[in-house]
């Protein structure tokens, strides 16, 4: 602001001395109007000096405040600001004699010139070292020459320094203000911004640690509190699969154990001749083979499925038809465990696209569950469309819900988010001899979630347990 002020006040001071000095160059174009040329201004600098002295005299711009006077008639004093006399008959050089009589006015004042079409000097001081304002002269709108002015780069007297001077100090006033303002609002706001990012960095560093027991409470309506809402997200998402993954390796451990420390005992007793070598013996034996046998394919298919090797051979099929087509056999599942299959299909045709194959081990895997762990009389399957309406946006069509649904012994509500973890089970419900390992309905949600569906387990209206299984239509 302060070279803003300094700048907008030297350029306004010379459009005023410009403006001052317009008679003088009114009388420089009537002089070039009598010759049509400028041999009368050639080399009489002192002519020119007196012309520009005699407009200025009594103004601000009076270059005679700070000039010697003459000493005598006979030998006039020149300034050695402008260059001496030289003949009429041959134009003046324009630096041999300001080499002579170095032009260097009092501080502050400035430089006069006339100058021919081609800008060169004809009186008064022009010097290559110094820049310049130019007026054109103009005659009958052709321009004959121009007035140099010097160009100040600063004020040294008059009112306009005692402008600059007074704003100067109230310019470091209003910077102290403002700087003061400023460091009483930014500081505190720098405070507010930082102290939560210090809280994310330690977080996140104890994160890094294996230190996933964190929580970052920042109580404001910004993005920081909505990253603090994700890093805490984060950290309980990270605390649940490991406490999943530490159950995993116990349950695997575990179910591994039982069959191999089962055979490893009936192998010993009959080498040690506790047990005899018998056929039953043996088969015996062969049981926990195949149970272990059983479990290990299991988890083999759920690896194959987490890491995308579960092949899936999609095409449109019609949901009903599918079910229909498989009823049959699945009565006859149920029948044998004294179950009755009951359908409620509420509608013709439901288009999906689905790898049938799949859908059948999906069905097949829930039915099962039913048997082995429902202890119940009677199983239900639910298709309802749901549609969207006319106006929704997208391209989809809608969804199918599939309910499966019995009406035996159930499962208690908190065990019902646990249903689809691997080797999950309901230890008052399903146990050892009935075959189970609690991976199962873990596949179930595996091929639900490859078809873009969802799968979730509730109280069933019958009075069992409900799976509700969604998937998008065709």
């Amino acid at each position: 602001m302060q070279w803003s002020i300094d700048k907008g006040m030297v350029e306004y001071v010379i459009s005023k001395e410009v403006e001052t000095l317009q008679p003088v160059l009114t009388q420089l174009t009537d002089e070039y109007k009598i010759e049509n040329n400028w041999l009368s201004m050639a080399g009489k600098h002192r002519r020119f000096h007196k012309l520009i002295s005699q407009q200025l005299a009594d103004t601000d711009f009076d270059i005679e405040k700070n000039s010697q006077p003459a000493n005598d008639d006979r030998k006039p004093f020149i300034k050695p600001s402008f260059q001496p006399h030289q003949p009429e008959n041959r134009p003046p050089p324009r630096h041999n004699s300001l080499d002579k009589f170095p032009p260097r006015p009092p501080k502050g004042d400035a430089h006069y010139a006339l100058l021919n079409i081609n800008e060169t000097l004809i009186a008064g001081i022009y010097l290559p070292t110094l820049e310049y304002t130019k007026i054109s002269l103009k005659v009958d709108e052709s321009v004959v020459g121009f007035f140099a002015i010097s160009k100040r780069n600063q004020l040294t007297q008059g009112y306009e320094v005692d402008f600059i001077e007074q704003q100067q100090e109230y310019l470091w006033l209003i910077a102290f203000l403002m700087m003061s303002l400023v460091a009483l609002v930014t500081f505190p706001i720098a405070r507010h911004i930082v102290e939560p990012i210090k809280l994310i960095t330690r977080g996140m560093h104890k994160l890094t640690q294996g230190d996933y027991q964190q929580s970052i409470q920042v109580n404001r309506n910004d993005e920081l509190s909505e990253l603090s809402r994700d890093f805490n997200e984060l950290a309980l998402t990270l605390a649940k699969n490991e406490n999943a993954r530490k159950r995993w390796l116990a349950n695997i451990s575990h179910e591994l154990r039982t069959p191999v420390a089962i055979l490893r005992g009936e192998l010993e007793a009959m080498l040690d001749k506790v047990r005899p070598l018998t056929h039953n013996n043996i088969a015996s034996a062969n049981d926990e083979v195949k149970h272990l046998q059983c479990l290990i394919d299991d988890l083999n298919q759920l690896t194959s499925t987490d890491i995308g090797g579960m092949g899936y051979r999609k095409q449109h099929e019609d949901l009903v038809q599918l079910i229909k087509s498989e009823a049959g056999k699945y009565r006859g599942y149920l029948s044998d465990a004294n179950i009755a299959l009951l359908l409620e299909l509420n509608a013709k045709e439901v288009m999906i696209y689905a790898d049938k194959t799949r859908l059948y081990q999906l069905f097949e895997n829930l039915i099962n569950n039913c048997i082995k762990y429902a202890k119940a009389s009677e199983f239900k399957v639910s298709v309802i469309v749901n549609k969207l309406a006319e106006n929704s946006a997208g391209n989809d069509k809608g969804t199918v819900t599939l309910r499966f649904e019995d009406n035996g012994i159930g499962v208690d509500e908190q065990h019902l988010i646990h249903l689809f973890e691997y080797l999950y089970r309901v230890e008052d419900s399903r146990n050892r001899e009935t075959g189970g390992f609690g991976l199962g309905l873990s596949i179930c949600q595996h091929i639900v979630i490859a078809h873009q569906g969802e799968i979730s387990a509730e109280k069933s209206v019958l009075g069992g347990l409900a799976i509700i299984i969604t998937l998008p239509l065709a």
